[in-house]
């Protein structure tokens, strides 16, 4: 198995099915491709079961936590994205993704699964990149954008229940197209609680 060691993070990084390409500066930067026709998404019709999409997952070593990344795509087809990744097993995950909409827009998208995934659009991006954000605090979660990781949006609050052992990481996914290639940089692991997870901080 292919594990990758960034100094930004508290822990070496595993795969989930492993990227069709993979290149990192060891520090704080990861770019990672997806093949074609890749996705982790429950239908919560039934009509859909993926997990095909590659994963890089690590386990964090703070109940309360923080993992932050500018997050730049290569869009290629509708629902192409980078994502931020919260893995509980395969059941109950969670992902926080830029996303080109059917709109041939950018966007920003949620997705919790608990057996079946309920998937939320938020907001518009103007580029093809934004930072995103995942915080975890016990078995309470929520996930962020920014514009400049100076100022922070709330997307979602919410929990998958008992995080007992819970990894976080990046995907990247292309579930209509033929692959897509996203670079995560200015990648950030701190420990630590928000006081307050809507006040932008």
């Amino acid at each position: 198995m292919v594990t990758v060691k960034l100094s930004a993070l508290p822990d070496v990084l595993t795969w989930n099915n492993e990227p069709k390409l993979l290149e990192t500066n060891g520090v704080n930067t990861l770019s990672m491709a997806a093949g074609p026709q890749t996705d982790w998404f429950y239908d919560p019709a039934g009509r859909k079961h993926s997990s095909n999409a590659p994963v890089a997952l690590f386990s964090p070593p703070d109940e309360s936590c923080l993992l932050s990344a500018k997050v730049k795509v290569g869009f290629n087809s509708t629902f192409d994205a980078g994502v931020l990744f919260i893995y509980a097993d395969d059941e109950r995950w969670a992902k926080l993704c830029l996303e080109y909409a059917p709109t041939d827009k950018p966007m920003v998208v949620s997705v919790v699964t608990r057996g079946k995934s309920d998937d939320c659009n938020s907001v518009y991006i103007d580029d093809n990149s934004i930072y995103l954000r995942l915080y975890r605090q016990g078995d309470r979660l929520a996930f962020h954008y920014s514009e400049d990781s100076d100022y922070w949006h709330m997307v979602r609050h919410f929990t998958i229940e008992d995080l007992q052992n819970v990894r976080l990481g990046f995907s990247v996914q292309a579930p209509t197209g033929e692959g897509c290639q996203v670079e995560f940089s200015e990648i950030t692991y701190r420990a630590g609680e928000l006081s307050d997870i809507r006040s932008g901080e």
